[in-house]
């Protein structure tokens, strides 16, 4: 039971960070807006795919998991 109680405390802070991350992306200006993002609008439909934004958002992510990792 202990296990299963450590690993919702995990997923509850890393649900809580990623909130954070997301409130906090709107005053970022250019986050989500880079060049190499794709923004497709056609009528009433838009498509977005944030490509380069997720390629920068993985490499921090995975700088700073392998720092905590050592």
């Amino acid at each position: 039971m202990q296990d299963i109680g450590k690993f919702l405390v995990v997923i509850g802070v890393l649900t809580a960070l990623i909130g954070g991350a997301l409130l906090l992306a709107e005053r970022i200006p250019w986050f989500g807006r880079l060049p190499g993002d794709l923004v497709v609008q056609r009528g009433p439909l838009t498509f977005y795919v944030p490509i380069v934004t997720s390629i920068i958002v993985s490499v921090v992510l995975s700088l700073l998991l392998n720092l905590f990792r050592r």
